[in-house]
């Protein structure tokens, strides 16, 4: 194993919740109310897809609100809270401390915008990754594997030396659909069990010996 690929939001920040603050300000500037079940559902997509649903929850009939300009005023309202200390996950900053010291490559895939990730970096901290894929500079987000594709291409490995950490059913299926064994710590969302994917309740004590031994597991599984 040469390389871990971490998702952001729910699996080393705990970024979720302050993602949940900026879309009800955002509803509350537009006159609606964002229900549970639809913000559940948004969980791990991307902006685009992200505001889509969000209109058709808030505001189902009203044809005069541009997605461009509610995608602009969530992404104020996430900013003014991103620029604030992000809070983390639990186990996360440990794990990411110890796979960076362990001599591990490190790739952040996300698909939360460049613009948003750079204020998260100042939590993170700039010199955690050697790639990072954001949202907005893949063509096709996740699910698809493209984001993950990208990051094992900037980082020069295979799908056979990563392990991916995720948290969310899309993210979960884009590591997995790139070929890369995933860490599943659900946060907002439960994943489904399948192929390639191991599941731990937190991060907490998760160390990159676990990592390796994920990796050895999937290498090692048989092939359907």
């Amino acid at each position: 194993m040469r390389a871990v690929l971490f998702d952001m939001d729910g699996t080393l920040t705990d970024s979720e919740k302050l993602w949940s603050i900026s879309l009800d300000r955002t509803a509350a500037d537009l006159g609606g109310t964002l229900s549970p079940q639809a913000r559940e559902a948004m969980v791990g997509h991307d902006m685009v897809d992200s505001v889509r649903m969000f209109l058709a929850d808030i505001a189902p009939d009203r044809t005069d609100l541009d997605p461009g300009a509610v995608a602009q005023l969530l992404t104020r309202h996430t900013a003014e809270l991103f620029a604030e200390a992000m809070p983390w996950r639990p186990g996360a900053q440990a794990l990411l401390a110890a796979v960076r010291a362990s001599g591990l490559r490190t790739a952040l895939v996300t698909a939360t915008h460049h613009s948003l990730v750079e204020l998260a970096l100042n939590t993170l901290g700039r010199n955690s990754f050697d790639a990072i894929v954001a949202g907005d500079e893949v063509t096709n987000n996740k699910p698809d594997p493209e984001p993950y594709l990208r990051a094992m291409e900037l980082l020069g490995v295979s799908a056979d030396q990563a392990v991916a950490v995720e948290d969310s059913p899309n993210g979960s299926r884009s590591a997995a659909a790139a070929g890369v064994p995933v860490l599943v710590v659900p946060s907002e969302t439960q994943v489904a069990p399948a192929p390639g994917l191991f599941f731990a309740e937190s991060l907490v004590d998760v160390d990159p010996g676990d990592l390796r031994r994920i990796h050895n597991e999937h290498l090692t599984a048989p092939q359907s």
